[in-house]
């Protein structure tokens, strides 16, 4: 099954309940933020089409956004604590287990990038998988891993809002200039 079958019942449903939207935002990116599921859930692709839909339907920008953003962090902070709590028993954990190249290329991203290493793996699946819950075995400090956490969750959820909507804006005058 491709990306599509799971991304468009989902704004479908948006689309008529838009209450719906942030609280169905911060469990996709809670979800996806998570190291044992975050291989399964598409919600960039979600974010990417919600922002589509924002100028088109109404929705307001600003839950959404708060919505994803924390609910991304929120799943780093889980993934940290874990990682913190279990330690190297982590690399024995389906679904780590079944992906043994994640953790040394989460740790070695560590290693190279430091707090940054948080930043930049937000923006990559298969590093968003790894480095929180490797950031927590290897005990980065806690206030030096939310720091970027967060603020990287805000701005990746709003990188990817911002792609949807500016992609649709586009769109829509490409549409108007030629018809």
């Amino acid at each position: 099954m491709d990306l599509d079958h799971y991304v468009q019942p989902i704004i479908e449903y948006v689309r008529l309940h838009q209450a719906w939207a942030a609280p169905i935002v911060f469990a996709l990116c809670f979800a996806e933020s998570l190291a044992f599921i975050s291989l399964l859930i598409p919600a960039w692709g979600v974010l990417v089409a919600l922002g589509a839909l924002i100028s088109a339907s109404g929705l307001n920008f600003w839950p959404i956004l708060v919505a994803g953003a924390v609910g991304a962090a929120l799943g780093d902070w889980l993934s940290y604590w874990v990682g913190l709590k279990l330690e190297g028993r982590v690399y024995h954990m389906w679904p780590l287990s079944q992906h043994p190249n994640l953790i040394p290329a989460g740790e070695d991203f560590i290693k190279k990038w430091g707090a940054a290493a948080i930043f930049i793996a937000r923006f990559s699946g298969p590093l968003r998988a790894s480095v929180p819950i490797v950031a927590g075995v290897f005990a980065m400090p806690y206030w030096r891993f939310q720091i970027a956490n967060f603020s990287s969750a805000f701005i990746w959820a709003a990188v990817l809002l911002s792609l949807g909507d500016v992609t649709s804006m586009m769109v829509k005058w490409v549409v108007d200039k030629i018809g």
